[in-house]
C-alpha cells in the first residue's frame, strides 16, 4: 500500500442526472453500472409520475422522484379565448359532458317516437315530440359550434406564431437573452423542482448531467453548493446535438428556449462528453469550450457483445417461428416516422422471400400499428413481426440469427454525425448493415466493407441494397474478421469517463480500485 493509498477517504459521491425513468436508456445505466464497478459512490437520480422508487443497478443506487408538471400547461392555455373564440366552452370539461347529454336526449327521443308510432298518440302528443326532436337536433348543432370554438381557440395558438406571440418572444429575448427561457418554456422549472432538494440532500461530489434538461439541474446545484462552501465538479454527457433535434413541442418557442437555456448554463460545465468527434468539434464551437469534449461511444458491453448466445437464451429467429435458411431483415429501436421503418414496409412485395421484424419500444403503438394495417395492404403481413424491447445485456444475441440489420432512418442532422446504438449491437452481433446515406454511419460501412448503403427514403435504392446483401451476406460477415470490434465496447468507452472522474477529483478520493488505472 502506498502512502497516499493509506490516507485515502471515502470515494467521490457521484450523482448522475436523467429526465426519464431509466430503465429504457442504455447509455445511462452503463455509465452508472461501470462509475460503481471502478469504485466511485454512484447514484443514479430520474424521474417518475409515481411515488419515489429505489433499487441497486450492479453497484449504483437508482432513484426516482415523482416530477408533477403543473407547468407545461401554458397560461393563455387555462383561460378562456374572449377575444378569437368569445363563445367557446370553458377549459374544464363541460364541453364534453354537454355533447353526451345532447346525444343521450336524442337517444330518448327516438324510443319515444318508436313508442308512439305503435301506441297510437293524439296529435298533439306527436306534435309536442316534434317540437322536442327539432330542439334536440338545434341544441346539438349549437353544443357542437361552441366545441369547435374551443378547439379553434387552442389551435389557433398551439404553435405560438401568432403576432402577438412573436412579439412576446421578440421581447423576452431582448430583454432578458439567455435568461429568457424561464418566460419562454417555464416548464423546465418543473425539472428543478422536482430534482434539487435530492440533489441537494446527496451532496454530491461530481454531478453527471446527462443531456440539456439535466444541464440547468446540475448547473444550479453546483452554485447552490459554492454558496454553501461546498465544491461540486458538474459533467454534462451531450447526447444529441441540441440545434439539430426535431423539437419535442409542436410550437415556435421550443427550440429557442432550450438554446437559451443551454447557453446560459454550459458554462458551469467542468468537462463535457459527448457521442462523436463531429458533435465535440460542433459543442466547442457553439460554447468555446477551451477543451474539445471527449468522446464515449455507446457501445455494449463485451460481455454481452462477444459471450456469444446461451443455450436457453431467446433469439430474433426463433421468435419470428422462422427456419434458418428464410432471409430475416431486423430492424432493432425506436419506432417513429423520421426512423424510416415506412421504406422497409413499402419495400416488402418486392422482396418475396424475406420477412422483416420490428424489434420496437412500442409494439402496439400508433406507429406501429399504422405499419402493420399497411403490411395488411400490401397483402405481406405475414411476413412482417412485431416484437417488444428485450433487455440491453440481450440485445446483441437476440439480434445475432437474423440476416441482416436496417438502418433506414432520415436525414437529421444528428442522424449524420454519431453511429447509432443499433449500429454497435448490429455490429457485434456481425450483422451486415444496410443503411441510409447519414454522412457517418455510411462513410464507416463503404470502408469496412459490412454492409450496403441507400439512399434515405428511396424504396428502390433499399431494394437494391438488400438483394446486394442476400446474394452474399457471408462476404460482408468477412469484414468483421478484420475489425477490432473491441474498441467498440463499453468497457473501452469507461476508461475514457473513469480518467475524466480521476481528472476532476482530488487523489485522496478516487477509489482504490481505480488508484493503478
Amino acid at each position: 500500500m502506498t502512502a497516499t493509498e493509506g490516507t485515502s477517504k471515502a470515494p467521490a459521491r457521484i450523482l448522475m442526472l436523467v429526465d426519464n425513468g431509466v430503465t429504457g436508456d442504455s447509455r445511462v445505466q452503463k455509465t452508472a453500472r461501470s462509475a460503481a464497478d471502478a469504485g466511485w459512490d454512484v447514484t443514479l437520480l430520474g424521474r417518475t409520475g409515481n411515488g419515489q422508487q429505489q433499487w441497486q443497478l450492479g453497484g449504483a443506487t437508482v432513484q426516482l422522484v415523482p416530477m408533477p408538471s403543473p407547468l407545461r400547461h401554458r397560461r393563455h392555455e387555462l383561460r378562456r379565448r374572449w377575444l378569437i373564440a368569445p363563445l367557446a366552452y370553458p377549459r374544464t370539461g363541460i364541453a364534453a359532458r354537454r355533447q353526451q347529454e345532447v346525444r343521450a336526449w336524442q337517444a330518448d327521443l327516438r324510443v319515444d317516437r318508436a313508442l308512439a308510432a305503435t301506441e297510437g298518440r293524439s296529435p298533439l302528443a306527436l306534435q309536442w315530440l316534434r317540437v322536442q326532436t327539432l330542439a334536440a337536433r338545434v341544441t346539438r348543432k349549437w353544443i357542437s359550434f361552441r366545441h369547435w370554438q374551443l378547439t379553434f381557440g387552442q389551435q389557433r395558438r398551439k404553435r405560438l406564431t401568432t403576432p402577438s406571440d412573436r412579439l412576446f418572444t421578440w421581447l423576452q429575448l431582448r430583454l432578458r437573452g439567455d435568461r429568457a427561457w424561464r418566460k419562454l418554456e417555464p416548464q423546465l422549472w418543473d425539472f428543478e423542482l422536482a430534482y434539487a432538494k435530492t440533489v441537494d440532500e446527496l451532496e454530491p461530489d461530481i454531478i453527471y448531467a446527462n443531456d440539456f434538461r439535466m444541464l440547468g439541474v446540475g448547473a444550479r446545484a453546483k452554485i447552490r453548493a459554492a454558496a454553501a462552501g461546498r465544491e461540486i465538479k458538474l459533467i454534462w454527457d451531450v447526447h444529441e446535438y441540441l440545434p439539430g433535434l426535431k423539437p419535442r413541442a409542436d410550437n415556435a418557442r421550443w427550440m429557442i428556449s432550450h438554446r437559451a437555456h443551454e447557453r446560459e448554463y454550459a458554462k458551469w460545465a467542468d468537462a463535457v462528453i459527448t457521442v462523436s468527434g463531429r458533435l465535440a468539434e460542433m459543442l466547442q464551437r457553439d460554447h468555446n469550450f477551451a477543451e474539445r469534449p471527449s468522446v464515449v461511444l455507446n457501445a455494449p458491453n463485451s460481455d454481452d457483445a462477444m459471450g456469444g448466445q446461451h443455450a436457453d437464451a431467446l433469439d430474433v429467429r426463433s421468435q419470428c417461428g422462422l427456419d434458418a435458411d428464410v432471409p430475416l431483415v431486423v430492424y432493432s429501436g425506436a419506432a417513429a416516422a423520421h426512423r424510416g421503418l415506412g421504406v422497409m414496409m413499402e419495400a416488402l412485395p418486392r422482396l418475396p422471400d424475406v420477412h422483416v421484424a420490428f424489434v420496437v419500444n412500442a409494439p402496439t403503438g400508433p406507429y406501429l400499428t399504422g405499419l402493420v394495417a399497411r403490411a395488411r395492404e400490401l397483402g405481406v403481413a405475414d411476413r412482417v413481426h412485431v416484437l417488444p424491447y428485450v433487455a440491453p445485456a440481450e440485445v446483441v444475441s437476440f439480434l445475432s440469427t437474423a440476416t441482416l440489420g436496417v438502418i433506414p432512418i432520415h436525414h437529421w442532422l444528428n442522424h449524420e454525425i454519431a453511429l447509432v446504438t443499433k449500429f454497435f449491437e448490429y455490429s457485434h452481433a456481425r450483422l451486415p448493415i444496410v443503411v441510409s446515406d447519414v454522412e457517418t454511419m455510411a462513410a464507416v460501412v463503404q470502408e469496412t466493407g459490412q454492409g450496403e448503403v441507400f439512399p434515405a427514403e428511396d424504396v428502390d435504392g433499399y431494394v437494391a441494397a438488400v438483394e446486394a446483401v442476400l446474394s452474399d451476406p457471408d462476404r460482408y460477415r468477412k469484414a468483421y474478421d478484420s475489425m477490432d470490434l473491441k474498441t467498440w465496447t463499453w468497457e473501452e468507452q469507461a476508461k475514457v469517463l473513469n480518467n475524466v472522474y480521476r481528472r476532476l477529483i482530488s487523489q485522496d478520493r478516487h477509489p482504490v480500485a481505480s488508484a493503478s488505472d
